[in-house]
């Protein structure tokens, strides 16, 4: 496959008309008084020291349900926090060196939290103008002994504060997390993915999506969604590429399509075309060593863009109801050019 590496006059045009037109996503939130709470939870859990009691896990516990049971359960794995036996795995827990640096480093990459904070708040806000009448999570902050990023269950959101260090971080090349995957691991990368866990949360993927163009606008919706929460981002933030990978995308967006269309690759069932699109790696197999992964998720997000440029009487809700991914693609025109 051969790609464009140079961008022609005429999408420098294109790109330059389009950059001119008003973002119909940066709406007034000035008026918005609500907030999303964000606790702590993290400093909450070691404030009891190495070695807390069952009763004051319990009180922890009781402060925190459902999130408590989620980490306990879920994330490191020892049981209920109010159990007896879960006391002594605790203490492991909180004792283990690992656990104790990570926390250590979480405490000076965020001893300033209130950054975060107003840009989790801000995110919500334009939630809140967007889906008025859905309710709030909240969001907890754990480390985690850099198990999940960020997970979610109803009405709630974690997030372990250990995977967002930096790519620096030397416990992540010890775990043999991948490059590509370290390099997003930084503080400005917690709201993006955080807005979109919550997107996958509450609008999941029609059980009818079989096929890669399907499962590629579905992701496009997200990242829509993610880009309305923050449209003051930049792309590369809001999808986590280098600018250099997102220069490329652009440059070669009507290559990657002509391939998709050219190799039957849009309708295709087969689980591995599907991976190949919208699963991160280091690049897209298939395409050059320059291309990102998760290249179907770029293009995804461009045909929805196109989408909701030509029908602004589409409301972000709407869309992200609309299970009708082919209509989706229909409606929007998509054609890009060299």
């Amino acid at each position: 496959m051969k790609l464009v590496q140079k961008i022609g006059w005429a999408v420098l045009v294109a790109a330059a008309f389009f950059s001119c037109k008003p973002n119909r996503l940066k709406v007034d939130i000035s008026a918005i008084d609500e907030t999303v709470k964000i606790v702590r939870f993290d400093q909450q859990l070691f404030a009891l020291g190495s070695n807390p009691s069952t009763e004051q896990l319990a009180a922890l516990r009781t402060h925190n349900p459902d999130f408590a049971d989620l980490f306990s359960w879920k994330i490191i794995r020892v049981g209920s926090l109010d159990d007896d036996s879960t006391t002594s795995l605790m203490h492991f827990f909180l004792t283990d060196t690992m656990v104790t640096h990570a926390k250590e480093l979480v405490d000076k990459q965020f001893s300033d939290f209130r950054k975060i904070e107003k840009s989790l708040v801000q995110a919500f806000k334009y939630y809140r103008y967007h889906f008025p009448d859905k309710p709030f999570p909240v969001i907890y902050t754990c480390v985690s002994g850099f198990n999940q990023s960020v997970f979610t269950a109803e009405n709630l959101i974690g997030v372990s504060l250990d995977k967002y260090l930096g790519a620096d971080c030397i416990y992540y090349d010890l775990l043999g997390i991948p490059e590509y995957k370290q390099r997003k691991m930084y503080p400005a990368r917690m709201v993006p993915d955080v807005m979109y866990a919550w997107a996958i949360t509450e609008f999941e993927i029609s059980p009818a999506a079989t096929s890669v163009l399907d499962h590629i606008i579905h992701e496009g919706k997200l990242l829509y969604f993610t880009e309305a929460m923050m449209p003051a981002a930049p792309d590369s933030l809001k999808i986590g590429f280098t600018e250099k990978q997102l220069k490329w995308c652009k440059t070669n967006e009507a290559q990657m399509w002509t391939y998709l269309i050219e190799k039957n690759m849009l309708y295709s069932t087969k689980r591995m075309d599907i991976m190949r699109y919208v699963n991160d790696g280091p690049y897209t197999n298939g395409f050059p060593l320059e291309s990102p992964g998760r290249t179907g998720v770029w293009i995804g997000w461009q045909i929805v863009r196109r989408y909701m440029e030509k029908h602004p009487e589409i409301t972000l809700p709407e869309l992200m109801r609309n299970p009708n991914y082919l209509q989706i693609l229909n409606g929007s025109g998509y054609s890009p050019q060299n």
